[in-house]
Parts: structure tokens; C-alpha cells; sequence
């Protein structure tokens, strides 16, 4: 079978791929006290965490922050977060994952909510872009959804004989889902990065708990 006659998978990073549950926790508690917020666990954090990510602190707050607390808690937490990151490391099993999928002649792309020119140095990093055939990051502001950057992705994908209907996005965000949605694809959630297996089974797609799991559910998904 061709490469795009066959599934394809965008993958998301943070938290999927990419396993940053300390640098995320570790970034969000820093930007906390700048708001004079109590630190949170990951277990709180799981259960709390949505997107736009101003709606995820004003449920910690009981109100929206302010435009210029929003803007000083997303400095602070991008700050952090990029001092962290680097003491982690890729999910387990992800390299032989992705190289798998590739070598069985499929097709892969990654898009992030992570900034773009940071996120391809990461990548490249780890030894993996050549698995993908496109890596996408973020390149407006933060804070906003992931659909509208999906359908760009997917827009581009077009261009190369990949379709929405035999695609499947494998993330770990109750948005991941419905960026997927929006644009006619399907979605496999993955319960080891920002959200509760509970908040993301209420989406109604598969959920699992291992990327090994994830990638034979797509597979099945797009048969």
C-alpha cells in the first residue's frame, strides 16, 4: 500500500511525544506566584487543564487574569519551562515508534502549540525529523486553540496526497481531539501527559495509556 494511501499520523509534542510533566508543572508553579497562587500537583494540574489556557487559570483563579498578568505569567512560564526542558526526554518507546511507522512506508507529521523555532531544534535534537515529513510549531501568540493551526497542517499535507479521513492526530489534550474533528480526521488520546484519563475519556475518542497502544489504534481508526 503508498505512503498516502495508507493512515497518517500528526502527532502532537508536549506531553505526547515529548515527556515534560516536570518543566510543565515546575513552569506553571512559577508563574503562580506571580498571581500569589498556592503551587499545584500534576495530579491537580491533569484534572484543571484546558485550552484556551486563560480558561485554565481562571479556574484557579475564579476570574480571567488581566491581560498584563497573562502576558507576565506566560513570559515567566515559557522562561522556566525553556531552563527545564532540558532534563527531559522523549516518551518511552517513541523512537521506535516513529521509525516503525516510517520503515512500514507510512506517513508522519508533527504540530505543536510549542514555538516554532524552538520546537525544530528540539526535534532535531533527539535525532528524530526524519521521520516526519513536515514539523510544524507554533508561530503566533499563545494561549489560543490548536484547530485553527490543524487546518493549516492538514492544508499543507494536501499538497502531498495526504486526506483529513485517512489521517489520525494522537495527543494528549482534550484539544488535540477537537482540533482533530475540525478538520475531518480522528484522534487517539494518550492519558501520560497534561490531562486526567477521566477528562479525556468525557471527549468520546479512544483513550490509552501507552504510545505503543496509541499508533495501533490509529492504524485501526484509518483502516
Amino acid at each position: 500500500m503508498g505512503m498516502h494511501s495508507s493512515a497518517h499520523i500528526v502527532w502532537d509534542w508536549n506531553g505526547t511525544l515529548f515527556h515534560d510533566n516536570d518543566a510543565i508543572i515546575g513552569a506553571t508553579n512559577a508563574a503562580f506566584v506571580e498571581l500569589g497562587l498556592e503551587p499545584i500537583t500534576l495530579e491537580q494540574y491533569r484534572a484543571l487543564y484546558c485550552v484556551p489556557v486563560p480558561k485554565f487559570y481562571e479556574r484557579l483563579l475564579g476570574r480571567l487574569p488581566t491581560e498584563a498578568e497573562w502576558e507576565i505569567m506566560d513570559e515567566i512560564f515559557h522562561r522556566y519551562y525553556a531552563e527545564h526542558r532540558v532534563r527531559c526526554g522523549l516518551t518511552e518507546g517513541a523512537v521506535e515508534l516513529l521509525a516503525g511507522w516510517r520503515s512500514a512506508g507510512r506517513s508522519q507529521s508533527l504540530l505543536s502549540m510549542y514555538v516554532h523555532d524552538e520546537l525544530i531544534p528540539l526535534v532535531r535534537g533527539f535525532g528524530i525529523e526524519a521521520h516526519f515529513i513536515r514539523v510544524e510549531g507554533r508561530t503566533g501568540p499563545s494561549g489560543g486553540s490548536k484547530a485553527e493551526h490543524m487546518v493549516r497542517h492538514l492544508e499543507a499535507l494536501g499538497g502531498v496526497g495526504i486526506e483529513a479521513t485517512r489521517t489520525v492526530v494522537i495527543g494528549d489534550a482534550a484539544d488535540d481531539a477537537v482540533a482533530a474533528g475540525y478538520v475531518g480526521a480522528r484522534a487517539v488520546l494518550y492519558t501520560g501527559g497534561s490531562h486526567s484519563r477521566a477528562s479525556l475519556e468525557a471527549v468520546g475518542v479512544p483513550v490509552v495509556d501507552t504510545l505503543a497502544e496509541a499508533v495501533a489504534e490509529a492504524e485501526r481508526l484509518a483502516a
